[in-house]
């Protein structure tokens, strides 16, 4: 890396990794990524970035890995006892939309915008149904092995848990044959994909939550994402039907690359729930580190009741819904 300019990307709440920009006159940007948590071994790093060299040889809209100059994808430094696991990538093109301040291309409409989200999803699935890997990303349940739940969730929130492993129970019942089920990106949002604001092309990054997974997760999430273009119209009838557009064409786009059956898409209403199990568990384990109080947060009051309530669609068409204060709950 020697004569690049190398800057630190300030990290956000909660990251799993330290991330520099490494930029130098004539030459491609790049991003060092080093990671250091001991939750992660070797192998986990190795199987996520194969994923991603092959989802780049193949066509998708992702961020390379480079090769070191040793030609591995990962290098590990010990220091200390303590192993640091490196990787580079190339520097997506363009920018995410909060460095744009979420305005899209000028004088384009927002929908080229929702369409491409979905386009670039599919090709990603469409990929992965024949991605044979060569070393192994875990599987979606290896995320709630065991006692996790029980350890994770306080007593005093027992219907929570309850609802949880019912919800699990229902996903193991569920079809995994290679149409429905793969490698999926389980974190597809517009905080891991950069825009190129002269064409709208879409390149995604950020694989560090890949596993084996139902591709219906994947659309799940991009359905909870698009809330926040219309989370402030106090008009529920007009926050479904924009929403309904909205999914709608995102599936156009999505299904311009892959095909999905529509049993799985009847399915949408569950996965969102999986998606809220998936943040409220990852909000818990932040919360074991700092030692706050899962009752003094106002956003996680409002997935859990959601989730103990069995209220769909992130409760956006409920009466607890509040436009003025939007996925946030007072406990009175």
């Amino acid at each position: 890396m020697e004569g690049y300019n190398i800057q630190l990307i300030p990290p956000h709440e909660g990251g799993r990794n330290v991330v520099y920009t490494c930029e130098q006159e004539g030459r491609e940007s790049l991003i060092l990524r080093i990671s250091f948590l001991p939750d992660r071994n070797r192998e986990d790093y190795i199987a996520e970035l194969e994923y991603v060299r092959y989802l780049y040889e193949h066509g998708a809209s992702v961020s390379n890995v480079i090769c070191s100059k040793k030609g591995h994808l990962l290098e590990e430094i010990i220091c200390d006892e303590h192993t640091f696991f490196i990787c580079l990538f190339v520097k997506a093109k363009g920018k995410m939309l909060v460095e744009n301040n979420y305005q899209y291309r000028e004088g384009i409409p927002i929908t080229e915008h929702y369409y491409n989200c979905g386009k670039v999803l599919g090709k990603m699935h469409q990929i992965s149904k024949g991605y044979i890997p060569v070393h192994r990303r875990h599987h979606f349940f290896d995320n709630y092995k065991g006692e996790y739940i029980d350890n994770l969730i306080p007593e005093s929130f027992s219907l929570l848990k309850e609802k949880m492993v019912e919800l699990l129970i229902t996903l193991e019942g569920l079809d995994t044959n290679q149409e429905t089920f793969g490698m999926i990106h389980f974190d597809y949002n517009d905080g891991n994909y950069s825009i190129d604001f002269d064409t709208g092309q879409i390149t995604v990054y950020d694989f560090d939550n890949s596993c084996f997974g139902w591709y219906m997760y994947d659309l799940a999430d991009l359905w909870t994402h698009g809330v926040g273009w219309i989370q402030f119209e106090p008009d529920a009838g007009k926050r479904k039907a924009f929403m309904d557009d909205y999914f709608e064409t995102a599936l156009a786009g999505y299904t311009s690359e892959t095909k999905i059956e529509d049993s799985m898409l009847e399915k949408l209403p569950l996965f969102i729930q999986v998606t809220l199990l998936e943040n409220i568990l990852g909000q818990f384990e932040e919360m074991q580190r700092t030692g706050e109080e899962p009752e003094a947060d106002e956003e996680l009051l409002y997935l859990i009741k959601c989730m103990e309530e069995d209220i769909p669609y992130k409760g956006f068409f409920h009466d607890m819904y509040s436009s003025e204060e939007p996925f946030t709950y007072e406990e009175h």
